[in-house]
C-alpha cells in the first residue's frame, strides 16, 4: 500500500475551488445533518478540490462542539476521501485544542486556525497559541490572518517553520505585506509552504494574489454557483484573462458590491444563494442576520447574468 498523501501536498495543486459549505439549519433551529450532508456532495460532485467544515462561511461561532463534530464528521463521510476535510478551529487556546481534537476524532484532515477571539494580542502570544495548537493533534494547519491575528513576516518565518503548520491564508489583504511575508519565508524556510486568499469573495482579488505567487483561495460563490466558480478558477490558472476580467467585472464585483450592503452578507447572502439553488440551508443563527428580500432578489439577478456571461466566450 502507497505511503498517505499529505494534506499539504493534497492542497498544493490547485485542482479546482476550495469549497466552504455554510451549514444547515432546520426550522427548530438545529443543524440539519441530511441538508449538509446533500450540500457537500454536490459541492465535491461539482469539483471542489477540498472542503473547509464548519469554518467561517460554516458559522463556526454558531456551532456547539457536539454539532461543530458532527458536521465535520458528515462531511468526512461524504466526501469519502475523495478530496480533503478541513475543519475550523477557534477561540482561545483551550477550547480551539478542545475543537481540533475533535475534528481529529471526527476524522478530518486537517485544521483552519481562526484568530482567537476578541483579545489583541502581540506576535509573542499568537505564535504561541499556534504552536500550541499545532502540537495538540496529529492534524495539519494552515493559520488563518484576519482581523486580531495579523502577523508581521518574521512571525510566519517563525510560524513556517513550526512543525504541524503548513500554510497561511490572508483575509487582510494587504499586498505589501503578503509580498513581504512570502518573500521572507521563501528565503530563510527550506520547503513548500502554502498560501492561501482568503478575503470575502476571493475571485475579486485572485489577478492581483496570482502575481505574488498566491494561486489557492476560498470560494464562497462556489457554495451557490459552482459553474461561475469553476469558470473563474479554470480562467485564473490557464491565464484566459480575459475571462478572468469578463466574470470579474460582470459578476465579481457587483456581487461584493451587493455583499458589502449589508454587516454579515459574506455567510447570510451566501447562504441565501444556496436557497435560491433549490437547497433549503435554513437561516444564519444569531448575531447575524438575513439579508433583505431586495437584495436577494439582486442576488438571483446576478447569478443569471453571470452564467449568461459564461456563455459569451464560447
Amino acid at each position: 500500500m502507497p505511503p498517505p498523501v499529505s494534506l499539504a501536498a493534497r492542497l498544493s495543486i490547485p485542482s479546482g475551488p476550495l469549497f466552504f459549505p455554510v451549514t444547515a439549519f432546520g426550522p427548530d433551529g438545529a443543524v440539519d445533518l441530511e441538508a449538509f450532508r446533500a450540500h457537500v456532495r454536490a459541492g465535491v460532485d461539482a469539483g471542489a478540490a477540498a472542503v473547509f467544515a464548519c469554518c467561517g462561511t460554516g458559522e463556526f461561532h454558531a456551532l456547539t462542539p457536539e454539532e461543530f463534530q458532527d458536521c465535520v464528521r458528515a462531511a468526512v463521510e461524504e466526501t469519502a476521501g475523495r478530496v480533503p476535510v478541513v475543519a475550523g478551529a477557534g477561540y482561545g487556546t483551550a477550547l480551539a485544542v478542545r475543537y481540533a481534537r475533535l475534528a481529529e476524532q471526527a476524522g478530518a484532515d486537517g485544521l483552519l486556525a481562526m484568530p482567537p477571539y476578541l483579545v489583541v494580542a502581540g506576535q509573542e502570544g499568537l505564535l504561541r497559541h499556534y504552536a500550541e495548537l499545532a502540537a495538540a493533534t496529529s492534524l495539519e494547519l494552515v493559520v488563518y490572518q484576519r482581523d486580531n491575528a495579523v502577523f508581521t513576516p518574521e512571525t510566519v518565518v517563525r510560524l513556517a517553520r513550526t512543525e504541524g503548520i503548513i500554510g497561511f491564508k490572508d483575509g487582510v489583504g494587504d499586498l505589501d505585506l503578503m509580498q513581504r511575508t512570502v518573500s521572507a519565508v521563501r528565503a530563510e524556510v527550506p520547503g513548500a509552504f502554502l498560501y492561501f486568499n482568503g478575503l470575502p469573495t476571493a475571485e475579486l482579488t485572485g489577478l492581483a494574489y496570482r502575481g505574488i505567487g498566491v494561486t489557492l483561495y476560498s470560494s464562497a460563490v462556489f457554495c451557490f454557483a459552482p459553474d461561475i466558480a469553476l469558470a473563474f478558477h479554470r480562467a485564473l490558472n490557464s491565464g484566459d484573462d480575459t475571462t478572468a476580467n469578463r466574470l470579474v467585472d460582470g459578476f465579481y464585483r457587483p456581487f461584493v458590491d451587493l455583499r458589502n450592503e449589508g454587516r454579515g452578507y459574506a455567510v447570510s447572502l451566501v447562504k441565501a444563494g444556496v436557497r435560491l439553488g433549490g437547497l433549503d440551508v435554513g437561516p444564519v443563527r444569531p448575531p447575524l442576520h438575513e439579508p433583505a428580500e431586495e437584495h436577494v432578489k439582486r442576488l438571483a439577478e446576478l447569478i443569471e447574468r453571470g452564467r449568461a456571461l459564461l456563455g459569451e466566450g464560447v
